[in-house]
């Protein structure tokens, strides 16, 4: 069974909802004589075959061929004027949006000066306003296929990312730089936003960068960064925490025993950690420097060295090894192609 409408409206039409479809689903049948009513901060589009075609204002209209004469055109001959026609109306919400929230849905990848890769999240907020009903339908409903409100903002939210993502990439500030940037770059992601915004019939009103923050892997980057400026000078830092735990150790040692026990324990127990700090120091100057420790030499230098081995052991280039063993300096023996020198040959050359 055909269903007319007689009466055209949105009277449930929510103060946040974009777009309220008469009828929900499907086209409706609207006879020639049926009144649309139209309130106040709203538009009514008519849209039939992929089109939007006749907008009526506030108001109460009565549709007739004089109102309405794109959708008359399309309808052939009418039976006694009385033909119902199928189309669809969707009441736009002309009121300001205020509070529209925007945010990068994945981290952005940018390139950082102090960092350098470095993935970082994004939101704020906008407002804006629905300008040119007509051809916000064609655009967004027509074009895009989309009239439920949480559609048409994520559609909208696309927009401000790819703009903001595109603005980052021309900028290069560093992240640290950006906070002091906000409102620069508010302004500017608003001049391109609303330049695509106004293709769509919308006004953009406001725009604002409320929070541009590392992600999780970046955080604890910036955190180990800032921990190693902290803690400067490294050798003195290590000496100051070995020794702390071994004078933590030496103190619960000598809570156990006699008075005097425990100032032996504590005292040697400063005195061990402080030897510990150094040693554990030397080690990693010597590893930072390519060095074997003062711990660790003797056992790191085998009795037979191959050419670079002695090379490493005399700390100079392998060229000059060899160049010594030639001239006869060195003492060494050749096994097929290679050269295997005793670790006394090379003291016995340096003592000499």
């Amino acid at each position: 069974m055909v269903r007319v409408f007689d009466v055209v409206e949105a009277a449930d039409q929510a103060p946040n909802q974009m777009v309220y479809r008469v009828p929900p689903t499907g086209s409706g049948d609207f006879r020639l004589g049926s009144q649309v009513i139209v309130r106040e901060s709203q538009a009514a589009v008519f849209f039939r075959d992929g089109k939007a075609l006749d907008t009526f204002g506030p108001g109460r209209h009565t549709i007739t061929t004089a109102n309405i004469p794109l959708l008359i055109n399309l309808l052939g001959t009418l039976f006694r004027g009385e033909s119902p026609f199928k189309a669809e109306v969707y009441f736009v919400n002309m009121r300001d949006f205020i509070d529209m929230k925007w945010g990068t849905p994945e981290p952005i990848s940018l390139r950082d000066k102090d960092l350098g890769l470095v993935r970082l999240r994004a939101n704020g907020r906008y407002s804006m306003a629905i300008s040119d009903p007509q051809m916000f339908v064609a655009k967004i409903v027509g074009a895009q296929g989309l009239y439920q409100t949480s559609q048409i903002e994520d559609y909208l939210r696309g927009i401000v990312v790819s703009r903001l993502t595109d603005l980052l990439g021309e900028t290069k500030a560093g992240l640290f730089d950006l906070p002091a940037l906000f409102d620069e770059m508010s302004s500017a992601v608003r001049v391109k936003v609303a330049e695509d915004f106004a293709a769509l019939g919308i006004t953009l009103k406001a725009m604002y960068i409320q929070s541009i923050s590392p992600t999780e892997e970046t955080q604890k980057a910036i955190d180990e960064r800032a921990a190693m400026g902290a803690i400067g000078d490294m050798q003195r830092y290590l000496q100051f925490k070995a020794a702390r735990a071994m004078g933590d150790a030496a103190t619960a040692g000598g809570e156990a025993g006699s008075l005097t026990g425990a100032g032996v324990g504590l005292g040697a127990g400063v005195g061990i950690g402080a030897g510990m700090a150094g040693m554990i120091t030397q080690a990693m100057t010597s590893a930072m420097q390519g060095q074997p420790s003062a711990a660790g030499a003797a056992a790191a230098v085998p009795e037979v060295m191959t050419v670079a081995e002695a090379a490493a052991y005399l700390r100079v280039s392998e060229a000059d090894v060899q160049a010594l063993i030639e001239t006869g300096e060195i003492k060494a023996r050749k096994i097929g192609t290679q050269y295997r020198i005793a670790k006394k040959a090379l003291d016995d050359y340096l003592a000499g």
